[in-house]
This record gives C-alpha cells, sequence and structure tokens, in this order.
C-alpha cells in the first residue's frame, strides 16, 4: 500500500506538470491565436501526452521486461487517444451543453482523464516494482 501511495504521489506530480502544459498551451492557442478551442486542445493535449509518456515511464512505472518499448510507447499512445477522447466530449459537453468557460470545463476534465490514465496505466504498462531499478536496454 505504501508504495501505491508513493506511485499516486509521482504521477500527481507528473500529471501537474502535464497539467499545466496542456492547459497552458490550450488557453494560449486559443486565445492569442484564436484556434477553436477543442482543436487547441487536441493540440495542447498531445504535446503533453509526449511530455507524460517520457515522464510516467521514467520516474512512475516500471518497465515490463517482456514488453518492447515500441509495443509500451504503442498501448500508452492507444490509452492516451482514448484519453484524448475522454477530454474532448467531456470538455465540448461542459463548454457547448452546460455553457461553463473552457477554461473551467478543462479543469474538471482534467481530474476525469487523470483517473483514466492512471488506472489503465497502472493496468496495461506497470510492473509493479519501482520505476529505474531495472534499466532495460531501449529497443
Amino acid at each position: 500500500m505504501k508504495k501505491l501511495v508513493a506511485q499516486i504521489m509521482k504521477f500527481g506530480i507528473v500529471g501537474v506538470v502535464a497539467f499545466v502544459i496542456d492547459y497552458g498551451l490550450l488557453v494560449f492557442l486559443t486565445e492569442v491565436f484564436g484556434i477553436e478551442y477543442l482543436v487547441s486542445a487536441t493540440i495542447s493535449f498531445t504535446v503533453s501526452v509526449v511530455f507524460n509518456y517520457v515522464a510516467s515511464m521514467r520516474y512512475v512505472f516500471a518497465h515490463k521486461q517482456d514488453m518492447s518499448r515500441r509495443r509500451e510507447f504503442v498501448i500508452f499512445v492507444v490509452l492516451s487517444v482514448i484519453g484524448l477522447g475522454i477530454n474532448n466530449v467531456c470538455l465540448w459537453a461542459g463548454t457547448d451543453l452546460l455553457g461553463i468557460d473552457y477554461r473551467i470545463s478543462k479543469i474538471a476534465v482534467t481530474f476525469i482523464v487523470m483517473v483514466w490514465n492512471f488506472v489503465t496505466r497502472k493496468l496495461f504498462l506497470d510492473a509493479g516494482h519501482e520505476p529505474g531499478e531495472i534499466l532495460s536496454d531501449i529497443e
């Protein structure tokens, strides 16, 4: 249980940095360049996923020895694309259906997607030991 709590805390730190990237880029693209918020959300989410992959697989989740880095990345991307779908549907519902400003909707949506990300990455990608214990070769 202690390891799980520590892992959740590391996930939270990585998530906060990813959120700053995602949220900051979303607002920047929408407000400065006038890009429609769902397009901005897709771009910003994608950029934050790249950071999230590198940081999560280095500091939060342990690499499964029997899984190639390529397969790990593909699984991470598939889970992230589903997360992007959840993000955009919930963001659209909050903004267009409920009339909540997209910046406020994004904050609420982030918590929903965060739960999705942790649970699915834990299930599909985590080897169950401390990250960094096994420094396997990158395929």
